[in-house]
């Protein structure tokens, strides 16, 4: 009778895993928001009360009037007036103009280069004048075409065949697919440098992000490492995530300043000083509370939520921070309670496997400083929000145009989105920017951040 009591209780135990597995979303668990059901999640954000769009006093922007133009279509007004008068018998008085805005036809430009060639009188040497750096063959793209190509497919996410169509359709170039892979790697070989200014610059950042995600290479997982703040962004492709994808990106096991993170294992083995997300932790304690009706996690929830918004808003004061500690220790503590550890299996080695509840209260307690360390350093935010946006689009290419073809394919795709997404940060023309690569003279960002 106790081994059939036992049995019930672990499936009862299995069903009521499964069925908080089956429940998660992006709201309580770490799975991105594209895999919710069709409804909209529920928000973390408090209510304003204020309507939806634009606020008062909100600057809008709206095409306006251009000072210079390219053409003029003069309209002479002719008929007849209404009492029968012939309007090309009378002298204007003025005009009323309207702009169209639009797109010149688009069609490639050729410029050929004529070089000189002279017969030394002396020596009869044949030479001819030097050709341009960017004039290597007898016929080519020019640095347009190629920048153009590489924006589509690395800023955009456009698949190499697609992109030969856009370009096609566009100005009647139809680059292959290996031309485009060409200008990829031709690309990463120019913004090495730029690669190597911004780590030192990342060193340099007294707070920084970092977060991972899965990639394919020939249908074989892989990962994307990120590693960012507000104005730089440094992309790492790698076979493995752990630790020696890290080393390979040479930054974080020689940052000694804050590191954001979402807790994963392999962050505590570097030396920088840690703040863990506390998104990722609100989620979590979502998920407790409403998947397994653990009250500790909703109350902690509460308490953390609160603090943060008065953290944020500037209402905090040293003593709601202790009276906050306080709560937090003794929350937690009732979550160890409410969680016992779990009996060791017979037969079974390795750790005993403990319920989700434990585990995050553990986490919390080991991790306390690293949990509350906004509360307590200026300039540390309370979420991994800026590596989450700078992971995102890389969750967007897989699903807009795949994985890679190669280990080196994916590797200069990370560079050339180095480059581009902190372009885009600091306000800068990121078609400009690929262009100024193919020309040879490469427009650094600023590495003072």
């Amino acid at each position: 009778m106790r081994e059939l009591e036992a049995q019930v209780a672990q499936l009862l135990g299995r069903l009521q895993a499964l069925e908080a597995q089956w429940a998660q979303d992006s709201t309580t668990s770490s799975q991105p928001p594209s895999t919710d059901k069709p409804w909209a999640p529920k928000s973390e954000r408090q209510k304003t009360g204020r309507s939806s769009g634009a606020q008062r006093g909100h600057v809008g922007k709206t095409l306006k009037m251009a000072e210079h133009v390219d053409e003029v279509v003069t309209l002479p007004l002719t008929g007849h007036c209404a009492c029968g008068h012939a309007w090309e018998s009378v002298h204007a008085q003025g005009q009323v103009a309207r702009q169209v805005h639009d797109l010149p036809e688009l069609r490639l430009q050729v410029t050929e280069y004529r070089a000189d060639v002279k017969v030394c009188p002396g020596c009869r040497h044949r030479q001819h004048a030097p050709f341009p750096d960017h004039v290597p063959g007898q016929v080519q793209y020019g640095p347009r075409v190629h920048g153009l190509a590489v924006y589509l497919n690395a800023s955009h996410f456009v698949p190499l065949e697609r992109t030969s169509e856009i370009l096609e359709a566009l100005c009647g170039a139809r680059p292959s697919d290996g031309t485009i892979v060409l200008n990829l790697r031709l690309a990463a070989d120019r913004l090495v440098d730029f690669e190597t200014q911004l780590k030192a610059a990342l060193l340099q950042q007294p707070v920084l992000h970092a977060d991972e995600t899965g990639s394919k290479v020939n249908g074989k997982l892989q990962w994307m490492h990120v590693v960012s703040c507000a104005q730089l962004t440094l992309y790492g492709h790698h076979a493995q995530r752990g630790f020696a994808a890290l080393e390979a990106m040479n930054v974080l096991p020689q940052f000694e300043g804050f590191l954001m993170h979402d807790a994963w294992s392999t962050y505590f083995k570097l030396s920088a000083k840690h703040a863990l997300c506390g998104a990722h932790l609100l989620r979590e304690l979502r998920g407790l509370a409403e998947h397994h009706a653990q009250v500790w996690a909703g109350e902690l929830r509460d308490a953390l939520r609160l603090v943060y918004h008065q953290q944020k808003d500037g209402t905090i004061t040293p003593e709601l921070v202790e009276a906050f500690e306080h709560r937090f220790d003794a929350l937690l503590d009732a979550g160890l309670k409410a969680n016992p550890p779990a009996p060791p299996v017979p037969g079974r080695r390795g750790r005993t496997r403990q319920t989700p509840g434990r585990n995050l209260a553990l986490r919390c307690q080991q991790h306390r400083l690293a949990v509350l360390r906004f509360l307590h350093d200026e300039g540390v935010p309370f979420d991994n929000n800026q590596a989450e946006r700078d992971i995102r689009p890389w969750c967007v290419k897989r699903k807009v145009s795949g994985g890679f073809r190669s280990e080196e394919g994916a590797q200069h795709f990370a560079r050339i989105r180095s480059y581009i997404s902190t372009l885009q940060k600091q306000g800068m023309n990121v078609w400009h920017g690929l262009v100024s690569v193919f020309r040879g003279d490469v427009i650094m960002p600023s590495f003072c951040c």
